[in-house]
């Protein structure tokens, strides 16, 4: 038996939609697979670098909660966005300032509140905490968030939409986001009697 026919007809439909080959036997990975993969490596560097800021060494870092960060980049962030990307693109397909204003926008008051809710709601369900205790938490630090995201993201999206090819749009905003994310980490591990960010 071959180790082709080993794999799982699954596997190799995923593989397929993932990665395409090119001639002389390059492969392309598909733009999805590509932000997954960034995300996967941004987004627990952004939680270890916030917790390297909180002054922990590495023998101190919390692994399982970069981890977190590692499955919930990969695995529920790049693909809603990249849904996202797909979407605003064929919503709007040209790539001026116009366009990119009104994506930048858009992404704001749609995507913009679901995104912060889903990873408080999400990330504190990764943590085992029960579902109540997930959308006390939400309730709790999501609001904050939002509002500092409403500074930030238009610009960088403007940017995105307006300036970046489509097929790179997803890598893009990872690398914008590896900032957030060390935010979105210093807000998730903030304390209830901390002072929260000023509204």
């Amino acid at each position: 038996m071959r180790f082709q026919d080993m794999v799982p007809q699954s596997v190799k439909l995923l593989q397929a939609s993932l990665f395409r080959i090119q001639g002389a036997g390059k492969m392309k990975i598909h733009p999805m697979a590509k932000g997954a993969l960034t995300y996967a490596v941004m987004w627990p560097a952004g939680c270890l670098i916030q917790q390297a800021i909180e002054g922990k060494s590495p023998r101190d870092y919390d692994w399982a909660r970069a981890l977190r960060f590692s499955l919930f980049g990969a695995l529920y962030v790049a693909p809603t966005l990249y849904g996202w990307v797909r979407l605003t693109s064929a919503m709007w397909p040209k790539t001026n300032l116009r366009s990119g204003i009104v994506k930048a926008v858009t992404e704001q008051l749609s995507y913009g509140p679901f995104a912060c809710v889903s990873f408080f709601m999400g990330m504190s369900l990764l943590e085992m905490k029960t579902f109540s205790q997930a959308i006390d938490e939400t309730i709790e630090k999501a609001p904050p968030t939002y509002k500092v995201g409403v500074c930030i993201w238009p610009f960088l999206q403007t940017i995105n939409f307006s300036l970046v090819p489509e097929h790179n749009r997803v890598v893009f905003v990872s690398i914008c986001s590896l900032m957030w994310t060390i935010f979105l980490a210093y807000m998730k591990s903030r304390h209830e009697n901390e002072p929260a960010v000023e509204e």
